[in-house]
C-alpha cells in the first residue's frame, strides 16, 4: 500500500508539472482560442493543424469491424486540481483501455462546459474527457457528454463535487473510491475519428472515441462547476474531410 501511495503522488506531481509548462492560455480574450497559436511556438499546431478537435459529428460511416472499447478502469482514491481552465481528476496508475488491440493507460480525466463535441450542431451541457496514453506515446481520448435532459444527479459527480477545489492551483483528495468507468452510458455505441488535444499545445494524431448516448447530471451539479469555471469549451474546428466512423 505504501508503494501505491508513493506512486500515485509521483504521478500527480508529474502531471501537474506538465500542465504548468508553456505560455498561459485561457478561453477568452487575448489568450483565448483564436490566439492560442500565437502565444507560444509550441502551440503553433493550434492554428496551423488540419486535424484539430473538437468537431461537429455528422455524416458518420458505419464500420461493423469496429469493436467495443475494452475498459479496465480501477476504483480508487483520486485527487482533484483546479487549474483555472478546468477541473482535472488525477488517478493512480493501473487503469487502462484496449482499443483496436492497443493498450492505453488512463492518465487523468477532466471536464468542459458546454460540451466541446457537437452532434449535428448541438452541444450538451458538459462533457468529460478521459485521457489515455499508450506505451509508445499515442493518445486516445474517451468523451462522454453530460446533459440535464432528465435532471438526474450523476453518481460519479456526486462523489467528486463535494471536494471541488475552490481556488486556482488548489487540490483536494477524495478518499472515497471513484471509478471513472461509471461515466459510461448503457449503450456503448461510439463515433471515432483522428483529431487533437482540445487545449494547447493542440497535439494531433489523437484517437477520439465519442460515446453516442449522453449521461445525465443535475442542475445543481452543473452550477457547482460553472461557479468555478464559467466556460471552458474550444470552438468547433474544421473537419478538413476527415472520416468519422461509428461502431454500430
Amino acid at each position: 500500500m505504501r508503494f501505491e501511495r508513493v506512486a500515485a503522488l509521483v504521478f500527480v506531481a508529474a502531471t501537474v508539472a506538465a500542465a504548468q509548462t508553456g505560455a498561459p492560455w485561457s478561453y477568452e480574450g487575448k489568450t483565448g482560442p483564436v490566439n492560442w497559436g500565437k502565444l507560444d511556438p509550441a502551440y503553433k499546431t493550434c492554428s496551423q493543424g488540419h486535424e484539430q478537435s473538437p468537431i461537429d459529428i455528422r455524416g458518420a460511416h458505419l464500420n461493423k469491424a469496429l469493436k467495443p472499447v475494452e475498459f479496465h478502469y480501477l476504483a480508487g482514491p483520486v485527487t482533484l486540481e483546479n487549474t483555472g481552465n478546468t477541473i482535472i481528476v488525477h488517478v493512480a496508475p493501473g487503469s487502462y483501455i484496449v482499443a483496436d488491440g492497443v493498450r492505453y493507460e488512463l492518465q487523468q480525466f477532466h471536464f468542459h462546459h458546454p460540451s466541446e463535441e457537437a452532434v449535428k450542431g448541438k452541444l450538451t451541457d458538459m462533457v468529460v474527457h478521459m485521457v489515455n496514453k499508450s506505451a509508445d506515446g499515442k493518445i486516445a481520448v474517451v468523451a462522454v457528454r453530460l446533459a440535464m435532459d432528465r435532471g438526474a444527479p450523476n453518481a460519479i459527480l456526486a462523489a467528486l463535487w463535494p471536494h471541488l477545489p475552490q481556488t486556482v492551483g488548489a487540490t483536494a483528495k477524495v478518499d472515497e473510491y471513484v471509478n471513472p468507468e461509471g461515466f459510461l452510458p448503457a449503450d456503448r455505441g461510439y463515433w471515432t475519428y483522428i483529431g487533437s488535444l482540445t487545449a494547447p499545445p493542440c497535439t494531433e494524431g489523437v484517437r477520439w472515441f465519442v460515446y453516442e448516448e449522453p449521461v445525465t447530471l443535475s442542475l445543481e451539479q452543473l452550477r457547482a462547476f460553472t461557479a468555478l469555471i464559467r466556460m471552458n469549451s474550444r470552438p468547433l474546428q474544421e473537419a478538413h474531410g476527415r472520416r468519422i466512423e461509428a461502431n454500430e
